[in-house]
């Protein structure tokens, strides 16, 4: 799909300040430079405005690598709007869009989306070969009148705050670090599909959550979760991996919801993954395992007294 096509999709009344990019996960960092261009766009009495890759534009150019998602588009969008940005406009990145010259790109930001401004990162970049960057956008700027403001990246405790940082906890079982970096608990959406009612027979009933194959995912374990089905939220336990001690092999997302008993087949349920417990293992025999089950459930319990209650009162979503 050609990018002028997407762009036309978004008619804004007003001048418009833009930010381009991913934007997976809306992490502390992204929030910082969001932050910023809500700030000068209301300074500017301009619109503030975020156009983001469905895709990562690597995962595109080279299909091969293989980036995980930290979040959906959709929710990506709902976190962007929920910051009070106005216009959110997800296009999809393209073989075509990769090939267009810089000042093409931004000439087609000025007629179809108003923009008066870019805010950006240091290390921005559009157009073809990535010649677009802050050095020719600031000339460009000075040719065709829009300004260029650069937002300097967000570190925590020296570590640069981005997805390639999120995604590298999350496979390492760091679950804090990722949280952290994230400013909000790691999240997974999926449908609730059958399964082999294993929980049931071992008096753990779970729900089987099947999430897009994209999606990064923690390392295998057990975790503290949250679940919202519907409008309500429970404590739960959630385990992520391949149940060992039953050599299923199949790679699962199975969650045991404490004070519900309800049937939710088919439907679409968030899980909000708030502390690690331990890592999977392969227990020598079930009842052992249904031991266990009985400490990680109470474990997590106490530790979601507290979470439960903080995302209850701030109204979270997901």
């Amino acid at each position: 799909m050609q990018l002028t096509s997407q762009l036309a999709s978004l008619r804004p009344e007003h001048g418009t300040l833009l930010t381009i990019g991913v934007f997976d996960g809306v992490h502390l960092g992204h929030q910082h430079l969001v932050r910023t261009l809500l700030r000068r766009a209301s300074q500017q009495g301009l619109l503030s405005g975020v156009v983001t890759f469905a895709y990562h534009p690597r995962s595109v150019l080279y299909p091969e690598l293989k980036l995980g998602r930290l979040t959906t588009i959709e929710e990506r969008s709902r976190l962007l709007r929920d910051l009070g940005v106005n216009l959110i406009l997800p296009i999809a990145f393209t073989a075509e869009i990769a090939a267009m010259p810089a000042r093409e790109f931004v000439i087609a930001l000025i007629r179809y989306l108003r923009m008066e401004g870019l805010v950006v990162g240091p290390n921005f970049a559009l157009g073809k070969n990535r010649e677009g960057d802050v050095r020719m956008l600031e000339r460009l700027g000075r040719e065709l009148g829009f300004s260029v403001e650069v937002v300097e990246p967000l570190k925590m405790h020296e570590t640069l705050i981005s997805s390639t940082a999120i995604r590298s906890a999350l496979a390492a079982g760091d679950l804090k670090a990722a949280n952290r970096l994230l400013g909000r608990y790691f999240t997974l959406a999926g449908q609730v599909v059958g399964g082999r009612e294993r929980g049931q027979e071992l008096g753990y009933p779970t729900a089987n959550i099947a999430v897009d194959a994209e999606q990064a995912l923690p390392a295998d374990g057990v975790y503290a979760t949250l679940i919202h089905v519907a409008n309500e939220i429970y404590p739960s336990a959630t385990n992520i991996g391949r149940r060992p001690t039953f050599d299923d092999g199949e790679h699962t997302i199975e969650a045991f919801i404490m004070g519900f008993g309800g049937n939710i087949y088919g439907q679409k349920v968030t899980l909000q993954l708030v502390e690690r417990l331990r890592e999977e293992r392969k227990f020598p025999t079930v009842d052992d395992l249904v031991t266990q089950l009985g400490r990680d459930v109470a474990e997590a319990k106490e530790i979601l007294k507290e979470a439960l209650v903080g995302v209850r009162r701030s109204g979270s979503k997901t």
